[in-house]
C-alpha cells in the first residue's frame, strides 16, 4: 500500500541547540496536547490490527513523516537475524475492595511485595489510616462495590493490618493475614480484579485483554504494553522468517507510571522495579550482535530491563532492581531499535523515548500520528524506531552530553 506522507510542523533537529538541551532537561519539553477522543478506551480486535508507526531513517521527524502501515506488517519491515527482547511479566488482580471495621469503604492498589505476603500498597482514603488498622477483603464476586449501603457486610474472608506508612509513594505497608500454606498472589484471583490505568474509563476488555499473549511471570500492576499487540500467529511468522524472540521480566510498577513532577528532570528519582535478565537472554544477545544482527526491545519496560542489567557497562545476568532512569543524553549500551505505544505527556516513558531519537523529533512524529488519528496510550497503536533512525542522533548527542 503506497504510503502517505504528510509534514507537520516538523523542525530541523538534525544537530542539537543549546537551547533544545535546555528543554530536554525541562520537564515543560515533554508537553503535548491529545484530543481526548483518542485515547484509546479499547484494544484492537485482533491485536496485530492497530496502527504501527514506523520510524525508519535519521530524517524521519525532521524533513520527512513517518511510515503508516499495521501492526501485523512487522514481520517485512524488520530483517532475518533480529531479536526481538520481549517483556513475560504478568499483570496480577491487583486492585483490592475491603472496608474498615466502621464499614468505611477503602480501595487498595497493590504496588510490591517487600516481604512474605507483606505488601506495599496505595490505600484509597488512606491519610486517615493509622498504623495498626485493619482492612476486610471480601471476594471480587462479592465485593464492597457489589453491596448498597444499607446491605450487610459478608463475613470477613481476607484480613490485612497498617504496619507502617512509605514515603516514596505515600503509600501503606499491609501485612495479610492468609491461610497457612497459601500466598496472597494465589488469592488474588479470588479477591482481586485486574487494575487498568485511571485513562480508561468505559473500556469493556477482558482481563486476558490486558495481557500480553505471552505473559508467564505474575507480579506487574500494569501491562508492558507495547507487547498487547502481537498474536501467537505473528510471533510464529516473526519466527518463520529467522527473528528471534528471547525474553526478560521487569514487574510493572509505581516507577513506571507515575508522572514527573520535578521541573530539572535530572533530579528526577526512579521508583525501584524488580527485574530478572536472564543467562539464556544474555547469550542470545550476544550471539545476535556478533552475527551482526540487531536488539529491538518490545516496549519500554525492557529497554530498562536490559540497560538497567548492563549499567556496569557489559549486558550481564541480573537478578533484582533497577531504578534506571532514562532520559536525552544517556549512552545507550544493548538496545538499537523499539517498539512502543504512545505515551502520557510528562512522562519519563516519554523521556526514555527521546533518549533513542531526540526529544522535538519525537514530539514532532507525535504531531503527526495525532493529525492520522493513532489511538494513544494503554490500549492503543504502536511505533517501530528502526535502528537506521537512531544512529545520527546518537552521534550528535555524544558530543552536546560530554561533562
Amino acid at each position: 500500500m503506497k504510503q502517505k506522507l504528510v509534514q507537520v510542523n516538523l523542525k530541523d533537529t538534525s544537530r542539537p541547540q543549546a537551547k533544545d538541551f535546555e528543554l530536554d532537561c525541562s520537564v515543560a519539553g515533554y508537553d503535548y496536547e491529545l484530543p481526548p477522543e483518542l485515547i484509546a478506551q479499547n484494544p484492537a480486535v485482533p491485536r496485530d490490527s492497530s496502527r504501527l508507526l514506523v520510524i525508519n531513517s535519521p530524517t524521519t521527524g525532521i524533513e520527512a513523516a513517518p511510515l503508516h502501515h499495521i501492526f501485523h506488517d512487522l514481520p517485512a519491515l524488520l530483517r532475518s537475524g533480529d531479536l526481538l527482547v520481549m517483556n513475560n511479566t504478568r499483570v496480577i488482580p491487583a486492585r483490592l475492595y475491603g472496608h474498615k471495621s466502621t464499614g468505611a469503604k477503602i480501595q487498595v492498589l497493590l504496588l510490591e511485595e517487600r516481604q512474605h505476603n507483606c505488601w506495599l500498597a496505595l490505600v484509597k482514603p488512606g491519610k486517615s489510616f493509622k498504623l495498626g488498622a485493619k482492612i476486610i477483603f471480601e471476594p471480587r464476586q462479592l465485593g464492597i462495590r457489589d453491596y448498597k449501603d444499607s446491605s450487610p457486610i459478608p463475613s470477613p474472608q481476607l484480613t490485612a493490618t497498617v504496619l507502617e506508612t512509605d514515603a516514596a509513594t505515600g503509600g501503606r505497608l499491609l501485612q495479610f493475614d492468609v491461610p497457612e500454606g497459601k500466598t496472597l498472589v494465589q488469592l488474588l484471583e479470588v479477591f482481586g480484579e485486574v487494575p487498568l490505568p485511571p485513562y480508561i474509563t468505559t473500556s469493556e476488555a477482558a482481563d486476558e485483554q490486558y495481557q500480553t499473549v505471552y505473559a508467564k511471570q505474575p507480579g506487574a500492576i500494569a501491562a508492558p504494553t507495547a507487547g498487547l499487540h502481537f498474536t501467537p500467529e505473528l510471533l510464529q511468522k516473526l519466527c518463520d522468517r529467522q527473528i528471534n524472540q528471547a525474553f526478560v521480566t521487569l514487574h510493572v510498577g509505581v516507577g513506571t507510571f507515575r508522572p514527573v513532577e520535578v521541573e530539572d528532570v535530572t533530579t528526577h528519582k526512579m521508583h525501584e522495579e524488580w527485574i530478572e535478565v536472564p543467562a539464556a537472554t544474555v547469550e542470545q544477545i550476544r550471539a545476535t550482535k556478533a552475527a551482526g544482527g540487531r536488539i529491538i526491545a518490545v516496549g519500554t519496560t525492557a529497554v530498562r530491563a536490559l540497560e538497567g542489567a548492563a549499567q556496569s557497562g557489559n549486558l550481564q545476568p541480573f537478578c533484582g532492581k533497577t531504578d534506571l532512569f532514562i532520559y536525552p543524553g544517556y549512552q545507550w549500551r544493548v538496545v538499537d531499535g523499539l517498539i512502543t505505544n504512545f505515551h502520557l505527556p510528562r512522562s519519563s516513558l516519554l523521556m526514555l523515548v527521546s533518549a533513542l531519537i531526540g526529544r522535538q523529533r519525537l514530539l514532532n512524529i507525535y504531531n503527526e500520528a495525532i493529525a492520522f488519528g493513532y489511538r494513544f496510550y494503554s490500549f492503543g497503536d504502536a511505533m517501530l524506531i528502526l535502528p537506521s533512525a537512531v544512529e545520527v542522533r546518537r552521534r550528535d548527542s555524544s558530543r552536546l552530553y560530554k561533562s
